[in-house]
């Protein structure tokens, strides 16, 4: 299943970085924050996920999260996420970067992590910027900040609000420093994520890619895995503990 190549570069490698995207997340059945024709309660998602939304109307935005937090409760990792953890132990300068807020791939463990568009189970103040890691429940009321009063929000990356520029260039970095990069079911079009790919694969990083369909990525990676992220992981983790023991 695995190219020779790819398990000679696997087997010498220190410095790994990974991408993932949405598609590790479907296969734990995390279900698409869209209702039905891209609707919730009739209105547009790209119109209540944004800071004037929250603004204008913050029950309205509110009960958006609460709905999309309460998805995602008996939700939990599959073995995709649970074999990136054994990366973390295989490889010396390792990172995990994702475009998911879903809080799986720390449910898994994985513990060397950039979220570039932050945790839907998070709080964040909009005043004093606290960070609570146990979310509020706004099913009662708006919740506040504890510290400062002020109203709270998801931490998150709203619609038309810049990532943070920290996270970002630690993401950066770690595809420009890397011998191998892994693109993980990502739709390769959602920037500035979508360029970590290709800056590895500039900086003579080996661009793996596991997806079951074709991206932006594929014509460009050196290895192309189609198939499931929960089934291929696991498998290529086992067989990396065994050639890197040898």
């Amino acid at each position: 299943m695995f190219t020779n190549k790819l398990l000679a570069r696997l087997r010498d490698a220190t410095t790994v970085t990974v991408l993932t995207g949405a598609g590790i997340s479907a296969e734990s059945g995390v279900p698409t924050f869209r209702g039905k024709d891209g609707l919730w309660q009739n209105h547009k998602v790209e119109e209540l996920a944004t800071i004037a939304a929250f603004q204008k109307n913050p029950q309205l935005f509110w009960q958006f999260y609460s709905w999309r937090r309460k998805a995602l409760r008996d939700v939990k990792p599959n073995l995709g996420h649970y074999a990136l953890v054994d990366f973390e132990r295989y490889f010396k300068d390792y990172l995990l970067v994702t475009q998911n807020v879903d809080n799986l791939h720390i449910l898994a463990g994985s513990t060397k992590i950039v979220e570039l568009h932050g945790n839907i189970l998070r709080d964040r103040c909009t005043k004093c910027n606290a960070i609570t890691v146990t979310a509020a429940d706004p099913d009662s009321q708006i919740p506040t900040c504890k510290k400062c009063g002020a109203l709270v929000r998801p931490d998150v990356v709203l619609f038309g609000e810049n990532l943070n520029e920290i996270l970002l260039r630690k993401a950066q970095h770690a595809a420009s420093e890397c011998e191998v990069f892994f693109s993980i079911g990502t739709s390769g079009v959602v920037e500035p994520a979508a360029s970590l790919p290709f800056l590895s694969k500039a900086n003579g990083a080996f661009l793996v890619e596991i997806n079951e369909e074709e991206t932006p990525f594929s014509v460009h990676s050196n290895e192309m895995l189609r198939g499931p992220a929960g089934k291929i992981l696991p498998q290529l983790a086992m067989v990396i503990e065994k050639i890197q023991s040898r």
